[in-house]
């Protein structure tokens, strides 16, 4: 199994991803198809488990969209068995400490390095027929991906970045906001700083800064601070906002038709 996504980060490219929360893997081939570079299948606040992730990695192996997992722990039977269906990285949610971007780093990788079970007969490995190449290729190809989400994680951010197998520092705005006690003021002066240190911190050691766009039409400030892995929209709230957009448009409609819902006679078919 071919891995880009960190190369493509590596050349200096600006990759923007999507959220997968349905669980569902026409869902997941729609998001894919729509053009973005990789989608997040969602373990923890998603609707699916293990088997919908697999098959939303099988259906997004057909787009050009990579697969990431973000599971709801550093706890390692959980990483290594999504990373054996064949995920491209891991985002590990709510990393505060240096400690715990270290067990989230040795969660991905293979003994001596890290704790990651060794099998061959899985779905990244082809099945038994690119072990040696997966084998040899894991450690510098998977992107593993801690979210910072408090102000405890802001603290310790250079000290995260600062560890080999760490590459992308990602901000949880949502969560990080709620935390600095300013829930969803993401133009707070206190909060900018917040994302401007996180992304230096990730800059300075050589690694990556990525984030939840509060808006799409925030790229281009977000991208000046030096983020550069981006993800913003979900399969479920697009779904949502194109339905009720749908709907608004049909009810607006309807009120400009005429008050009796039943045709005239003369315009009944025979």
């Amino acid at each position: 199994m071919k891995f880009a996504l960190k190369q493509r980060l590596r050349q200096g490219e600006t990759l923007f991803g999507c959220f997968l929360h349905l669980g569902n893997a026409v869902a997941a081939e729609i998001m894919g198809r729509a053009g973005y570079d990789w989608a997040l299948v969602d373990l923890e606040h998603g609707s699916g488990g293990e088997q919908e992730a697999l098959d939303q990695m099988m259906a997004l192996a057909g787009t050009g969209a990579a697969s990431l997992v973000r599971v709801e722990s550093t706890h390692r039977q959980r990483a290594h068995r999504v990373l054996d269906y064949g995920a491209e990285g891991i985002v590990f949610p709510h990393v505060d400490t240096e400690e715990e971007a270290r067990q989230a780093v040795a969660a991905m990788r293979y003994p001596p390095e890290g704790v990651r079970g060794v099998a061959f007969s899985n779905r990244a490995c082809g099945f038994g027929s690119d072990f040696k190449e997966y084998l040899s290729r894991a450690h510098q190809d998977l992107l593993c991906v801690v979210q910072i989400e408090s102000p405890l994680a802001v603290e310790n951010a250079a000290r995260m970045a600062a560890l080999d197998g760490v590459d992308v520092l990602f901000v949880g705005p949502t969560d990080l906001s709620q935390s600095m006690g300013m829930l969803g003021e993401f133009g707070r002066p206190e909060f900018q700083q917040a994302v401007a240190q996180v992304a230096g911190a990730a800059r300075r050691a050589g690694k990556y800064a990525g984030l939840l766009l509060p808006k799409k039409e925030d790229v281009a400030h977000y991208w000046e601070l030096g983020y550069r892995f981006m993800i913003s929209g979900s399969d479920g709230v697009l779904l949502n906002l194109a339905a009720r957009a749908n709907v608004a448009a049909l009810q607006a409609a309807r009120g400009k038709l005429p008050a009796s819902s039943a045709p005239a006679d003369d315009t009944i078919p025979a």
